[in-house]
């Protein structure tokens, strides 16, 4: 075939030609003559009408330099369409069946996680979902993350069926999670605690800060009690209590120590509770109350806020009464913030530690 060439002459069959002429018709059907598999008389006949007619243009022919290294396919009539297709039919049916998968991200404990966005209707998510999880099976997955938004929650009640189950909700979407494994799921549990602060602050007359609140359980007892808020997602804990500072009083801070913490449970919606008591100063006088949660704010003399009933009769305010009196007199170190970074975040963090103590044990 270093010699020949392959002409497509329609209608179903096509030939070879070679330079020579006399052994033509005899070697057509050895050189991938295609007839029809039944040989039908049609073909044949019209093939031998082209052979006559090529003697006309053998001595053109002759001329021309011909050869083919590469087969060409050439479809018969007979042939069906779903038993041949080509590279490309194939390609593009492996795609329709990539499509039918929901995408993912790989986690770093073996899972996937998949972020919907688009809508579709119930039935056509649920065999998408059962196809995704069969291929994260054969892949070895384990927990299976659907961060669902909330214009799609016409899905929750499908995936639920499916075995999913609630882990947390934001604003804007909920997320649902699955275990594939027959073993336990390692899943983690959802956020366990709540973190608040209570600020201590203290102006060299030695007047702390104190509020009374509009709403709560101190709600028109007349309390005086030191500011307190929650620590925002992603805020530091010495950011937060110069932030709630700012918010309820209008006084401007600086955050100092961390004096001591608490730790409670079953708190807000039964989760655990973590408070922060931390030491800051002043740089502001002028109080500019929050009307929304604040009802009172001043600066009062720490002995009277010490002497409120109230305080002497909650131990754990007595303890942290006890505590700012030793700060206040020199007889007590609170933990610093030391800004420190971490090989598994980009983010900074900081370390509270004790850096009166930590100077002493160095200096031995």
């Amino acid at each position: 075939m270093a010699n020949a060439t392959i002409i497509y002459c329609g209608r179903g069959f096509g030939f070879a030609l070679t330079r020579n002429n006399n052994n033509m018709l005899r070697s057509l059907p050895k050189l991938s003559f295609l007839f029809s598999p039944t040989r039908n008389p049609h073909y044949l006949a019209n093939g031998q009408r082209f052979i006559s007619s090529v003697r006309t243009i053998r001595r053109t022919a002759s001329r021309v330099k011909i050869g083919v290294t590469t087969p060409v396919p050439i479809r018969s009539m007979s042939t069906s369409t779903t038993s041949s297709l080509t590279a490309a039919e194939m390609i593009a049916e492996n795609h329709v069946q990539q499509a039918k998968l929901l995408t993912s991200t790989n986690d770093d404990y073996g899972g996937v996680i998949v972020e919907l966005d688009q809508p579709m209707d119930s039935t056509t998510f649920v065999s998408i979902l059962r196809a995704s999880i069969s291929h994260w099976k054969q892949l070895g997955k384990k927990g299976v993350w659907i961060k669902l938004p909330i214009h799609l929650v016409s899905l929750v009640e499908a995936l639920v069926k499916e075995g999913f189950w609630y882990h947390h909700a934001e604003p804007k979407y909920l997320m649902l999670v699955y275990w594939i494994p027959e073993s336990p799921s390692t899943i983690p549990a959802n956020a366990t605690h709540r973190v608040g602060i209570g600020a201590f602050v203290m102006n060299e007359k030695q007047e702390v800060l104190v509020v009374q609140e509009n709403s709560g359980q101190l709600q028109g007892t007349g309390v005086w009690k030191f500011p307190t808020g929650v620590v925002d997602q992603g805020e530091d804990i010495c950011v937060a209590a110069v932030r709630e500072v700012k918010e309820e009083t209008g006084v401007d801070s600086e955050f100092v120590e961390l004096l001591a913490f608490r730790q409670s449970h079953k708190s807000f919606f039964e989760k655990s509770d973590i408070f922060f008591v931390c030491k800051l100063r002043p740089l502001s006088s002028d109080i500019q109350m929050q009307r929304l949660e604040i009802d009172r704010a001043q600066w009062m003399p720490y002995e009277e806020y010490a002497a409120q009933p109230f305080v002497q009769k909650q131990e754990l305010l007595k303890y942290i009464n006890d505590i700012c009196l030793a700060k206040i007199d020199g007889r007590y170190s609170g933990f610093i913030p030391v800004s420190t970074s971490s090989n598994s975040s980009e983010w900074q963090s900081y370390l509270y530690l004790n850096a009166a103590a930590l100077n002493r044990s160095n200096s031995l």
